[in-house]
């Protein structure tokens, strides 16, 4: 399958296809310059257990239980594979696939 822009350059969309938990930091980065919902702010306890979305403009710590915060990726079919939360991430903690290796 070949994919071009607008203009008719080739171009290879590079989905998000998963976030490693153990380097996010959870600084929110990549969900503010994404335009599609793929990731959301999810609570760790210090067990590492994920505790659930942390939703905006809420104050939940989780009944005290909230160690720290990371993204997870949670609506990967919504990824149109641009790469802007690639660009952002300080700890490279993303891994994305090119289009023409994924599997449909």
């Amino acid at each position: 399958m070949a994919f071009t822009t607008r203009d008719g350059s080739a171009w290879t969309p590079s989905y998000l296809t998963a976030i490693n938990d153990k380097t996010c930091i959870g600084c929110g980065r990549c969900y503010k310059v994404c335009s599609r919902d793929v990731m959301h702010l999810y609570g760790v306890d210090e067990d590492g257990k994920v505790l659930g979305q942390i939703r905006e403009g809420e104050d939940d710590d989780f009944d005290g239980e909230l160690n720290r915060s990371i993204m997870v990726l949670d609506n990967a079919g919504a990824c149109i594979g641009c790469g802007s939360c690639a660009r952002v991430c300080p700890k490279n903690c993303q891994t994305h696939v090119a289009a023409d290796k994924l599997a449909a």
